[in-house]
């Protein structure tokens, strides 16, 4: 017999290695020696009183054997000589769409612009000692995506849009941890998630399918409303049937080259803010209620918190525990940062992006001029702005965030983990009102909501405008565009993801609408 049940542990219980056991006999009125094994299905930290609660559901196993660890399968069948389907892209929107060809007897050709994880290390490095950005290899662009080296955070909302348990499955089945699978809040890691990056690779190459890095897509050959053939950044031209355009959120040049050609594109709404910085153990101490070092049973506190000012809401986004801020910047002449934290969140301090919602109907009046692409050409100009009060180089903006919200220019900077270093900046004034003004507001009132958040020990840093992308490309309910027949936007750089959990089971989806009417 297996019977699920709700187990309520105190970090002191927490310590003994039976008490699982002990608390599922005495929740089920039996004996312990019955139980013959517990399986954790669940596992969330419960930290809103002094007293801290983990939360467990668990398989309590009752005169029956616990079963093996499962080994997950996946229909992977050899597809060398199999129709293609053309993948651009190679973030976690394509990665999942070539799997999914792979299972569904389809060979992805994925045509990456970037480079593969080993080799996108060194471009990683000279973004942050040299103030280098490669163009097309840097923390947005290469295998993986954004998600290889900026965290590798699996938390997601969108439960109705595949399924989840799916998509962490596979990623155990290629190298991440099983713990994924019980976490309340699942992350993997900066450190450890390129391996399984290359893992997926290697299966995508195994089974049949191509994988074409620094490879870039110039162009779009189009007859009769179809895509019959792309033309790549060294002139060579591939005929296609299916294309999966997975670009991302930052592929600003295939933006470009749709409203070039006129397909049909829509403005979108997004968010663009700052990233704040405060010492881990100030977090740790307002989430945990401990006046000096957590528990050592507790990871890394994180937070999340949301407010609405003038009627539009100011949250926070991708909160790292433990983590760095990094240059995330896709092009020379811009600032952009983000945040990624290793598997074991052990940086001295904690990061998140604290954003302000932006409505391109309403609040970009002076950019209609450029149609679908106003909320883009808002983006790039905030970042051009970051990189010349940063000082002309990968070196960021920043202000203590207590002068940000009494509108003073810093003397001097807290210790920060962005390599790249700081600059003291007045972003009360330089960010524009609808963003700046709202901020303020917000961390006033997040300083309320956090006794000890709002503190002169914090840094914002200049600019987190890298949360969504602020286009969209529209799909009919097939997932075609409702132009070009043979054209399925997928992921976050056609608006319908906001991580790496959607973008793949979006990815998913993608292969199996693209493959049904083959």
């Amino acid at each position: 017999m297996i019977k699920e049940v709700q187990l309520r542990i105190t970090l002191k219980d927490e310590k003994r290695s039976d008490i699982l056991v002990l608390k599922s006999a005495l929740k089920l009125d039996i004996d312990r020696e019955d139980i013959t094994g517990v399986k954790i299905l669940r596992k969330s930290i419960d930290a809103r009183k002094p007293k801290i609660i983990l939360n467990y559901k668990v398989a309590v196993y009752i005169r029956e054997a616990l079963p093996k660890n499962s080994e997950y399968q996946f229909n992977y069948k050899d597809v060398s000589k199999a129709k293609s389907i053309h993948i651009i892209g190679f973030g976690p929107a394509g990665m999942y769409a070539a799997l999914r060809c792979i299972e569904l007897g389809f060979k992805p050709i994925v045509l990456e612009r970037g480079k593969n994880v080993q080799d996108r290390r060194r471009d990683l490095k000279a973004i942050n000692q040299d103030h280098f950005v490669n163009e097309d290899s840097n923390y947005c662009f290469g295998e993986g995506g954004a998600g290889t080296y900026s965290d590798g955070k699996l938390y997601t909302r969108s439960l109705k849009r595949g399924d989840v348990r799916r998509i962490f499955e596979n990623l155990v089945f290629h190298g991440a941890t099983d713990q994924i699978l019980i976490d309340a809040h699942p992350h993997i890691g900066t450190n450890k998630l390129p391996k399984v990056v290359q893992n997926i690779r290697e299966t995508i190459l195994n089974y049949g399918g191509e994988i074409h890095f620094e490879t870039r897509v110039t162009d779009f050959i189009i007859k009769n409303n179809k895509i019959q053939a792309i033309q790549l950044n060294n002139g060579e031209e591939i005929t296609v049937e299916k294309v999966i355009l997975a670009t991302g959120h930052s592929a600003r040049d295939i933006f470009y080259l749709l409203h070039k050609k006129q397909i049909a594109l829509e403005a979108k709404s997004f968010a663009m803010g700052v990233r704040v910085e405060h010492p881990q153990h100030i977090i740790d101490s307002i989430q945990y209620h401990c006046s000096g070092e957590r528990d050592a049973l507790l990871p890394a506190a994180s937070y999340g918190l949301v407010q609405q000012v003038n009627e539009r809401g100011v949250y926070s986004f991708c909160m790292c525990p433990g983590g760095f801020i990094v240059p995330a910047a896709t092009a020379n002449g811009e600032i952009v940062v983000n945040g990624m934290s290793p598997s074991k969140r052990n940086n001295l301090y904690a990061n998140s992006g604290i954003v302000v919602e932006i409505d391109v109907n309403k609040d970009l009046p002076k950019y209609e001029q450029f149609g679908a692409l106003k909320g883009l050409e808002y983006q790039k100009n905030l970042e051009k702005l970051a990189f010349t009060s940063g000082g002309r180089s990968q070196v960021a903006p920043a202000q203590r965030l207590t002068d940000f919200v009494d509108g003073k220019l810093s003397i001097d900077l807290n210790p920060t983990s962005y390599q790249p270093g700081l600059n003291s900046a007045p972003l009360h004034s330089l960010l524009p009102k609808l963003i700046g003004s709202r901020l303020r507001k917000g961390f006033q009132a997040f300083g309320q909501k956090m006794k000890g958040y709002y503190t002169e020990e914090a840094n914002i840093v200049g600019v987190e405008s890298r949360t969504s992308s602020p286009v969209s490309i529209p799909r009919t309910e097939t997932l075609e565009h409702p132009q070009i027949s043979n054209l399925y936007p997928c992921g976050e750089g056609g608006g319908y993801a906001g991580g790496i959990v959607s973008a793949a089971m979006d990815g998913e989806r993608c292969a199996e609408a693209a493959s049904a009417i083959f």
